[in-house]
């Protein structure tokens, strides 16, 4: 595993490749944005710093390159920048959000087949859903009160149904718009785009006794089925599955020894990453019966996997 030394004075919160793997931004209490070039040799090259933000930036969040060298930022300012690179290292704020009434803890692009449309979840309780339309204005959809005591994450659906093995293939019909949302009432909730608005599918069972910290919807290639997992201060992770036939979803519950950040997926959507408190990061497969096993480990200082 290979470090970055990063020019940041103060806790990163977050760090994410753009599509190709060959950039990498990274975000800070320190409210800067600082945007790296992945060498093929594996080296890192600061190439831009951004600067704007009036208090600690928690997320950052890369756009398809459909969409040119877009990244989207959320701060603890309340406000929501859309950053897009006109020229080398020359980068501009061309879209900002300010309708979030407190902290702005997550974002995330959704599937490019929806268009440049970015979801966000507040400390407030709301989600924002903000849309590029093609005269270059954005369209701005609030879901209130989403969760009652502030919401931490949110997660797209895939655009293509499970089992999905060539999202470019076209006789395969794009899903409407799902989202799900984790918040500090300990509940994970389901979001559908019907006409237009938003309105609430389904708030899934009670599972969590703590603040969900974070919620990431499994990719549907090659899927068998519809996966959302969830992760909780509680030191749980939820896996929840959805029956197509009922639409009903069951759960399988995974028990760790300390308070649970970040749940992520793996690209086709088989291998759960989940990393806590314990500075670890830790990789889970769900086994032919059914049950999620434990299959490797990350540490800061190495990366060993179990046979």
């Amino acid at each position: 595993m290979n470090k970055v030394p990063t020019s940041h004075e103060d806790l990163i919160h977050d760090a994410q490749l753009d599509y190709y793997g060959k950039r990498l931004a990274t975000c800070s209490s320190d409210r800067t944005i600082k945007i790296f070039d992945v060498m093929e040799t594996g080296e890192r090259k600061q190439t831009a710093d951004l600067t704007g933000h009036n208090g600690p930036v928690w997320q950052v969040a890369w756009a398809h390159p459909q969409f040119g060298n877009v990244l989207a930022s959320c701060s603890y300012d309340r406000q929501i920048f859309v950053w897009k690179e006109f020229s080398p290292s020359q980068w501009s704020v061309v879209y900002s959000f300010s309708g979030h009434e407190q902290s702005v803890n997550s974002i995330a692009w959704s599937p490019h087949e929806h268009g440049l449309c970015l979801a966000s979840a507040s400390s407030d309780g709301s989600i924002a859903v903000l849309t590029h339309n093609a005269d270059d204005t954005w369209s701005e959809q609030k879901i209130e009160g989403a969760h009652n005591t502030g919401c931490n994450a949110v997660s797209w659906a895939p655009a293509f149904g499970p089992g999905t093995m060539v999202a470019a293939d076209a006789s395969s019909p794009v899903m409407a718009k799902r989202l799900v949302s984790g918040g500090c009432d300990g509940l994970v909730k389901i979001w559908r785009c019907v006409e237009e608005r938003w309105e609430e599918e389904t708030a899934l069972p009670p599972a969590h006794s703590d603040w969900v910290r974070d919620v990431a919807w499994a990719p549907s290639l090659g899927a068998a089925g519809t996966m959302v997992a969830s992760c909780s201060q509680d030191k749980k992770v939820i896996i929840w599955t959805q029956d197509p036939d009922s639409d009903s979803w069951s759960q399988k519950e995974l028990l760790f020894s300390c308070v649970l950040w970040r749940v992520s997926w793996s690209v086709t959507g088989n291998i759960l990453a989940v990393s806590g408190g314990d500075n670890l990061v830790t990789l889970w497969k769900q086994t032919l019966a059914g049950d999620w096993e434990q299959i490797g480990q990350l540490t800061e200082d190495s990366n060993s996997t179990k046979s």
